[in-house]
């Protein structure tokens, strides 16, 4: 009989998706030596090789590549056992492994994270901030419990929850303060910075727009801070979420501005697997991020951010 441990297949997954020996050792904190030594055992029991090995890389083999997506499947079904234990219990407590945007992250997060440690103290929480599509992966695959994300995100096998909503502000250099603000339209005219693909901020300013790409892009940034500053520089104008102007504004010369209505806007919400056994407490926790949001909306009326 072939006898693996799971302590084998967690390294052996780590390793496919690092694809390099010394980044998974890190990110099972692992000797380098020791991972080897625990995969060179699992090819040996398994009779096959699993990996294509050189100087700077790892590749799967085709042995490989099949053996992986079982490895996969088990341990999310070892996963699913931990969280049918957690579920039966009357509290929230344990690990809870979550997924935010980073354009929701910076501003949500912390709120979120008071909220859960204050109301529910014995939870163990693991953030991730990425992107969308890797995030949605994630949660498919049983790596994150849940995500908070930008609705809707059309997955089959996810629950979405919606939280709240919130408008787009347009952001210019201050010398335009007072000055009308552009429509839509206009705004096709005008130097666009935006985040870099794979934003969905982004797609949503461009859909804002009816533009398919900016005509005059001169900047790709990798955050909502990059942008404001390079429209505080007068290099151009951008769109950022309402919850982003306080932390956001505070160190650029900039306008902020709304849009007449219809404005432009976009729905906040949690998602995480139909299957999951934690369905309910998830349910609990993403009433705990509308109140975040809520006291932030709050925060935003009593101190409306500065115009610089």
């Amino acid at each position: 009989m072939i006898q693996m441990t799971l302590r084998q297949l967690r390294y052996f997954d780590a390793l496919a998706r690092h694809g390099h020996f010394g980044r998974a050792a890190e990110a099972c904190s692992i000797s380098q030596p020791a991972l080897s030594m625990q995969i060179k055992e699992m090819e040996e029991t398994l009779g096959g090789v699993l990996l294509e090995r050189s100087a700077r890389q790892v590749t799967l083999t085709k042995f490989g590549e099949e053996i992986v997506q079982r490895v996969r499947e088990i341990l999310r079904s070892v996963d699913e056992l931990g969280d049918f234990a957690r579920a039966s219990r009357d509290r929230l407590a344990g690990r809870l492994r979550i997924g935010m945007i980073p354009t929701i992250a910076p501003y949500l997060l912390p709120k979120v994270i008071e909220n859960l440690a204050r109301m529910h103290p014995e939870l163990d929480i693991h953030v991730r901030e990425t992107l969308t599509p890797k995030l949605i992966k994630e949660v498919v695959e049983g790596r994150l419990d849940t995500a908070i994300v930008a609705l809707p995100v059309s997955e089959p096998s996810l629950t979405e929850v919606v939280c709240f909503s919130e408008n787009f502000l347009l952001v210019r250099p201050g010398v335009d303060e007072g000055t009308p603000v552009p429509s839509h339209e206009t705004l096709r005219e005008m130097r666009l910075l935006l985040l870099e693909e794979g934003h969905c901020f982004r797609d949503q300013a461009l859909s804002f727009c009816n533009m398919q790409s900016p005509p005059r892009e001169v900047l790709d940034a990798s955050s909502l801070s990059t942008l404001v500053q390079m429209v505080g520089a007068g290099i151009g104008v951008t769109l950022i979420p309402e919850m982003a102007v306080a932390v956001e504004t505070r160190s650029a010369t900039v306008s902020v501005s709304r849009f007449k209505n219809p404005q432009p806007s976009r729905t906040i919400g949690m998602v995480w697997r139909k299957t999951s056994p934690l369905a309910g407490q998830l349910q609990q926790i993403s009433e705990v991020v509308c109140l975040a949001a809520d006291a932030l909306r709050e925060q935003r009326k009593a101190k409306p951010p500065s115009r610089k």
